[in-house]
C-alpha cells in the first residue's frame, strides 16, 4: 500500500510540475539594483570614495548610508518608471535641513521576467535614452556630472552610472 501511495505521489509530481524545493535559492538572480560609481571631477579617470553619503527617497525618514566606498548599489522602484532620491553630501541616512542634498531622478522602462515558481518574478530596467538621469539644479549642487555607462540594468556585475563630484 505504501508503494502504491509513493508511486501515485511521484506520478502526480511528474504531471503537475513539482519542483525539488519551493524555496528560492539565495544565489538565484533577482531584481537587480542600479550600480553607481563615484569619480573625481578634477581628475575624471580616478575613482573617488564618498564620505558619509546619505541616500533617501522622498517621503521616507531614513534611507541608505555609505562611507569609504566609490561603488554603491541602490534599488529602483518596481512599480513605476522613475525613482527619485536625495543624495546627501556629508550627511547621513537621516537628513536634516542643513544637509547639502541633490535630487537625482532615474527614468527607465521596466520588464518583468519569470524566475521560477519558488522565486517568482524579477524586474529588469532600461534607462531612458533621452533623459536617463537628471540632477535637479539648485544653487549648491555637489554632483557635477552624470554619465550612463550601461543603460540595461539586468545584473549587479557592472557599473550602470558614473557620478562626478
Amino acid at each position: 500500500m505504501k508503494k502504491l501511495f509513493l508511486l501515485l505521489v511521484l506520478i502526480s509530481c511528474f504531471f503537475s510540475g513539482c519542483e525539488k524545493d519551493d524555496i528560492c535559492d539565495a544565489g538565484t538572480p533577482t531584481t537587480p539594483k542600479i550600480v553607481l560609481e563615484f569619480y573625481d571631477i578634477a581628475n575624471p579617470t580616478v575613482l573617488k570614495n564618498v564620505t558619509n553619503l546619505g541616500i533617501i527617497a522622498p517621503g521616507f525618514t531614513s534611507g541608505f548610508g555609505f562611507s569609504g566606498t566609490s561603488n554603491i548599489k541602490i534599488p529602483l522602484k518596481t512599480f513605476q518608471d522613475s525613482s527619485v532620491f536625495y543624495f546627501i553630501q556629508n550627511g547621513s541616512a537621516e537628513p536634516s535641513t542643513d544637509d547639502n542634498q541633490d535630487e537625482v531622478t532615474f527614468n527607465y522602462t521596466r520588464r518583468t521576467e519569470y524566475v521560477s515558481r519558488a522565486c517568482g518574478y524579477k524586474t529588469l530596467y532600461v534607462l531612458n535614452t533621452s533623459n536617463p538621469v537628471t540632477v535637479t539644479p539648485d544653487s549648491n549642487n555637489w554632483i557635477q556630472n552624470v554619465i550612463v555607462t550601461q543603460p540595461n540594468i539586468e545584473n549587479e556585475n557592472e557599473t550602470h552610472v558614473k557620478i562626478y563630484f
